[in-house]
């Protein structure tokens, strides 16, 4: 039977590869990679560096599968965006189901290189769950996981993530921009991702101190904290600049509600 390795290789250092991950490389055959355009090719790059340095015999084969348009308007409602999603996600399964079942043998390896860990806010075992369901080709389904940006973040600003009694809360920007107040009700931390710009200049809260990072654990890691009202305008520029330099970014922070008790 086929067998569909989802394999977490971090936010961007080869180093940080477990060794699972090492292993789950070496034996497959057939590498899976969404084409998401020139814009991203630095992020290939990075993939294939991984598969450079820890591949030892390089017997597989790379098979580029197009990246589906996907309506990503900012003014989208909640059941919209869902909705988008969701077709996304359609179109998505089928290409990878077609990808699949024309490039991997009956009793072959295929793998997906998930940045960071393919837990969090990643769609690929969602569609892999839609293609399964289809039931139009037979295959198994392994999950090694991987450094997070998150973890990353916090080890980049060398500061833990929750405070003493505190939960650790991650979301998506889109429902940071829906808080009136920024942070969720009765929390003092979150950790926000997936952010088309830079969400938390809006906030106007003067206790909040933020701690962004992007490219994370790469050579072009570019780090910048302190209170959000002073370092807000900053971080705008530097996102800009970096986004024109590189033709892509990645990004995570943490927001923090200082002069609160621990515990």
């Amino acid at each position: 039977m086929r067998e569909l390795i989802v394999i977490g290789i971090g936010p961007g250092d080869p180093d940080q590869v477990t060794v699972q991950a090492v292993k789950a490389l070496n034996r497959t055959d057939v590498f899976f990679r969404v084409d998401k355009g020139d814009a991203k090719s630095g992020l290939n790059a990075v993939r294939d560096e991984i598969l450079r340095r820890h591949v030892t015999e390089p017997a597989y084969r790379v098979v580029e599968i197009p990246e589906p348009p996907r309506d990503r308007s900012p003014s989208l409602t909640a059941d919209g965006y869902r909705d988008a999603v969701h077709d996304w996600h359609e179109a998505r399964a089928g290409l990878i189901e077609a990808a699949i079942a024309g490039e991997l043998g009956a009793d072959g390896t295929g793998a997906f290189l998930v940045w960071g860990d393919p837990s969090v806010y990643d769609s690929t075992l969602r569609i892999i769950d839609r293609i399964r369901a289809r039931g139009n080709v037979e295959f198994s389904c392994t999950v090694i996981p991987g450094v997070t940006s998150v973890q990353a973040l916090a080890a980049a600003h060398a500061i833990p993530l929750n405070r003493v009694g505190e939960p650790i809360h991650i979301t998506p920007a889109r429902r940071l921009a829906a808080s009136p107040t920024g942070l969720p009700e009765g929390l003092d931390s979150a950790v926000v991702m997936l952010d088309s710009g830079f969400t938390a200049a809006g906030i106007a809260d003067p206790d909040l101190t933020v701690f962004w990072g992007a490219y994370l654990s790469t050579p072009d890691e570019v780090l910048i904290s302190g209170p959000l009202g002073e370092v807000a305008g900053d971080i705008t520029a530097a996102r800009a600049r970096l986004r024109a330099e590189h033709g892509w970014i990645m990004d995570t922070y943490l927001l923090r509600r200082e002069g609160q008790p621990e515990g």
